[in-house]
């Protein structure tokens, strides 16, 4: 299986209202490729069904997202709080 389907999987597994950081994806498939993480979150085919809008910097800043909407408007829809472009890892991190 390719990286990026490996990452795929893995953001299938978040669940909604919840958010991971790409750092801790790279850390579960072994790897400290975070910024392919991003990639692969970029190239998801299949937003936000498989849901990379789940996923922020380590620092619980929001990233970018672009298919069907911004980041921010579907976490909101999700119940996840935003403040000052921020989500509260505390509250919302989900690690596997």
């Amino acid at each position: 299986m390719k990286f990026e389907e490996k990452v795929w999987q893995l953001l299938k597994r978040i669940p909604k209202g919840k958010v991971t950081t790409y750092k801790i994806i790279a850390r579960k498939l072994n790897a400290r490729a975070y910024r392919a993480v991003g990639r692969a979150c970029a190239r998801n085919p299949n937003a936000p069904r498989v849901p990379c809008h789940r996923v922020v910097m380590s620092s619980g800043k929001l990233g970018g997202y672009t298919a069907d909407g911004s980041k921010a408007s579907l976490l909101k829809k999700e119940g996840v709080i935003i403040r000052n472009g921020k989500v509260d890892l505390v509250k919302y991190l989900y690690d596997f």
